[in-house]
C-alpha cells in the first residue's frame, strides 16, 4: 500500500498540514510509454527542410553515351568536357538529399499520450526515481513535494533562494550551476554555446511573479499545472524529474486528470 497523504510545507522549510494524495499518484510507472510520448513531443519541435527540386540541374549537360572512350555521366555542351548535372559532379545534384514533404511529426493515440503525463507526474512522487535522474535530494523533506501557495506571489529571486534553501531545492540549484559547460562542436556557432543539467521544476496554478522570480536560476523552470506534458516532467525519456508542487496546482491535479 503507497502512501495515501502528502505534507505541506511553508517557505521556512516547516510542516503546516497534510492533505490527501490524489489518486493519480498511485499510477504505475510506464517508462517506455514515457519515452514514445516525449519522442512524439520532441517530434513536433522540428523543422521541416528540403533542397531545392531544381538544384544542380539548371544547366545544359548531357551524356554523350559510349562510344567515345570517355565516361557516360553528363557534360556541359558550352565549357567543353566538364562533367555536371550528375552526383559527384562540380555543382551537380545532391544523390539522396533531404526532402521537405516527409513526414517527421510522430502520433500517438490519446490515451497513451494520457497514460504517460499520469505515470510521468506519479514518477515526481518516488524518492528513488527522481535520484535515479541525478538530482539533489538528500535535504528535501518530503515527495510529492507540496508547498503553500505563498511561492506563487514572491517576485524577487533572492526571495525565491532563501525558500528553496528552506525547502531542501538549493543543492540540486548547485549541481546544474556546476554543470553548465561550453557545447563541443558547431552549436556554440548557432545559439547553443552553452550545455547543462535540468533543474527542478515548479508547478503552480496562478503565477503572481514567481514565474519571472526564477528566470536567473539555472536550470529551473515554473509550468502551470493545466500545461504540463511529458517532456516537462521527464526531459530527456527519464521519468522523475524533481519536482515543487503547490498547495492550490495539487488540488487541480484531480480535476484537470481526472481521478481514475
Amino acid at each position: 500500500m503507497g502512501k495515501i497523504s502528502a505534507k505541506v510545507f511553508d517557505l521556512k522549510g516547516e510542516e503546516m498540514s497534510t492533505r490527501n494524495l490524489p489518486q493519480i499518484f498511485n499510477t504505475p510507472t510506464r517508462p517506455d510509454v514515457i519515452k514514445r510520448a516525449v519522442v512524439t513531443i520532441q517530434s513536433h519541435k522540428f523543422q521541416p527542410q528540403g533542397r531545392d527540386p531544381t538544384a544542380g540541374k539548371r544547366n545544359t549537360a548531357e551524356s554523350r553515351h559510349a562510344g567515345l572512350g570517355i565516361a557516360r555521366v553528363p557534360r556541359l555542351k558550352e565549357r567543353g568536357q566538364r562533367a555536371a548535372f550528375a552526383p559527384g559532379t562540380v555543382g551537380g545534384r545532391s544523390a539522396h538529399p533531404p526532402e521537405s514533404k516527409k513526414n517527421i511529426r510522430k502520433k500517438l493515440p490519446k490515451k497513451e499520450m494520457r497514460l504517460a503525463l499520469r505515470s510521468a507526474i506519479a514518477a515526481t512522487g518516488s524518492k528513488e526515481t527522481v535520484a535515479s535522474r541525478g538530482h539533489m535530494v538528500e535535504d528535501v523533506p518530503d515527495f510529492p513535494l507540496v508547498v503553500v501557495d505563498d511561492i506563487q506571489s514572491l517576485k524577487r529571486t533572492k526571495d525565491i533562494e532563501e525558500a528553496l534553501m528552506n525547502l531542501g531545492i538549493w543543492p540540486d540549484i548547485l549541481r546544474v550551476k556546476e554543470s553548465r559547460k561550453i557545447r563541443a562542436g558547431k552549436g556554440k556557432m548557432r545559439g547553443r554555446k552553452m550545455k547543462q543539467a535540468v533543474g527542478p521544476l515548479l508547478v503552480i496554478a496562478n503565477n503572481d511573479g514567481v514565474a519571472e522570480a526564477t528566470r536567473n536560476l539555472p536550470g529551473m523552470q515554473v509550468a502551470s499545472v493545466e500545461n504540463l506534458n511529458a517532456e516537462l516532467l521527464a526531459p530527456g525519456t527519464h521519468p522523475g524529474r524533481l519536482t515543487v508542487w503547490t498547495n492550490s496546482a495539487f488540488e487541480k491535479l484531480e480535476t484537470v486528470f481526472g481521478g481514475e
